[in-house]
């Protein structure tokens, strides 16, 4: 097969993979996912592999090859994996579930490295881009930090009692962390480093983003500057865009019909793919706020997507 420059992937409750062309629309290639609905894809830093975190496993699959089967399966979560992500040169994997845990996997062998005990469903997980630290929310409002060097847990924080932090995300800088709960509201903290190198969140901003649930949120990459977003997806089927600088809103996306799971920025931050439990994916120009492409083809609720149009590590 063709090594493709864009790799676009989506998947859901079809029980499929599917990878599109991004600029035609055109679905390449389909993959079986038989066991189970797929909650989250993420693609490794050198594009070779697509991660797919059902229930309760996780399979890699071969991004360049025709095989239909995965190339590793991970197997040690008990419940729903809600979250998945590699560090930055693709040496290991991390991953969150419903189980309560989150685990650290060598993404070369099936065994679990280590596990972290949440005591409370795991919603969302992130990498800081120390690479040293993860961030998990869980479905009882709490937020984690992770310390991989020390093996514990460093920092613990309750934005809203009771209320499930749905959706995480890191500044790629580091310097700002996004949570988005249940209530349709994102909490900003500016992180410090304190004087053990230990991460401290600092209240910067509350922001009613919207009166549903959001289900993900996402700072965009480094290479869009000058002006830094946050993309915020919801149940009340819109996304928005917001100008960090200030938290102003820029745009709302309109035309999904039904609650938009997922999102991911290309990598100059100039689109957004979004997938919906409307069937459908689709492709934002965000100056002009309009659907450009979607990705049809999938039964049932799209719930993930996973973009990579950048260059591989090796590459730059």
């Amino acid at each position: 097969m063709p090594h493709p420059s864009v790799v676009l992937a989506t998947a859901g409750y079809d029980h499929t993979i599917r990878f599109w062309e991004a600029t035609t629309g055109r679905c390449y290639r389909t993959l079986q996912y038989t066991d189970s609905q797929v909650n989250k894809l993420e693609i490794t830093p050198d594009k070779q592999y697509l991660a797919a975190a059902g229930n309760p496993h996780i399979r890699l699959f071969d991004v360049n090859s025709s095989h239909p089967h995965p190339v590793i399966n991970y197997e040690s979560h008990t419940n729903n994996v809600t979250a998945v992500g590699f560090q930055c040169d693709g040496k290991w994997m991390y991953s969150g579930s419903e189980d309560g845990t989150v685990k650290i996997w060598d993404i070369r062998a099936p065994g679990c490295q280590r596990e972290y005990e949440s005591r409370a469903a795991v919603n969302t997980v992130v990498l800081h881009p120390n690479q040293t630290e993860l961030i998990s929310g869980d479905q009882n409002g709490n937020i984690r930090v992770w310390d991989l060097t020390a093996n514990s847990c460093s920092c613990e924080l309750v934005p809203e009692v009771d209320t499930a932090v749905r959706s995480l995300t890191v500044m790629w800088d580091g310097s700002l962390v996004v949570a988005a709960n249940n209530n349709g509201t994102c909490y900003v903290w500016r992180l410090l480093r304190g004087t053990q190198m230990i991460t401290n969140f600092e209240p910067l901003h509350k922001l009613q983003a919207h009166n549903k649930y959001i289900l993900k949120c996402l700072l965009s990459p480094e290479y869009c500057e000058p002006t830094k977003y946050l993309a915020t997806t919801s149940s009340d089927h819109t996304v928005k865009i917001w100008n960090v600088d200030g938290f102003r809103e820029e745009r709302t996306l309109t035309g999904h019909t039904g609650w938009v799971w997922d999102c991911v920025f290309s990598v100059d931050g100039a689109f957004l793919v979004t997938a919906s439990s409307d069937n459908s994916a689709r492709l934002w120009e965000l100056s002009t706020g309009e659907a450009i492409r979607v990705y049809q083809g999938h039964h049932k609720a799209t719930v993930c997507c996973a973009l990579h149009d950048g260059t591989e590590p090796s590459a730059v």
